[in-house]
């Protein structure tokens, strides 16, 4: 369980291509890693994973290719950059909204424009999400918890939600070099998805 408070960037060091489309990454951190166990659960850029080994400044975590698959492609590259976060401890602080640390889909970004000293994106999410979106309401987009401010729904389906990217989030996340075209991990609200499952439950009932 996260918070979507990012505690530190990452940087995918070395990365080995395993049997099938699994990988194996090695990535770059400054936590201290002697206070960080084997088997601990690491968010990155959005994704629960699991720490195999450390070393150094380095810890390394197995992706599955099915994790591959369902998130953004351009994350699973040496020297990519990853938001990190570590799971959530009894009695932390919880300064974003519960996370689950798994992608429910990939949103494009469509806009990224600077206002007024902030930083304004929009992001497109596919159809299967857009009703669990909402202004005002929570969401985390890789890894990181932010506010949703506005939703235009399109005669697809899908919706373009925007966001205020304050300069301490731009500056401690990755969210500070979005650009236009990228693919992002999209979680939605863990609320949102159970209420949209109740309410599929209830029309098919």
């Amino acid at each position: 369980m996260f918070t979507g408070i990012i505690t530190d960037i990452g940087r995918i060091a070395d990365l080995e291509r395993r049997p099938g489309h699994d990988l194996r990454l090695a990535i770059e951190t400054a936590y201290d890693l002697d206070s960080v166990a084997i088997g601990a659960s690491i968010a990155c850029s959005g994704v629960c994973l699991t720490v195999t080994t450390k070393a150094g400044n380095r810890f390394t975590v197995d992706v599955s290719g099915e994790t591959v698959s369902r998130t953004a492609s351009a994350m699973w590259a040496e020297g990519a950059r990853l938001n990190l976060e570590r799971s959530l401890k009894l009695g932390d602080e919880l300064g974003g909204h519960i996370v689950t640390g798994h992608v429910d889909g990939i949103g494009t970004v469509e806009l990224v424009e600077a206002i007024e000293g902030s930083t304004h994106i929009a992001i497109r999410a596919p159809a299967a999400l857009a009703p669990m979106i909402a202004p005002k309401g929570s969401i985390t987009v890789d890894g990181v918890s932010l506010t949703v401010n506005a939703v235009e729904d399109s005669a697809d389906g899908s919706t373009l939600f925007h966001l205020n990217i304050i300069p301490h989030t731009a500056d401690w996340t990755t969210l500070g070099a979005a650009k236009a075209g990228q693919q992002v991990n999209l979680e939605i609200d863990v609320l949102a998805r159970y209420l949209q499952r109740m309410a599929g439950s209830r029309l098919t009932s």
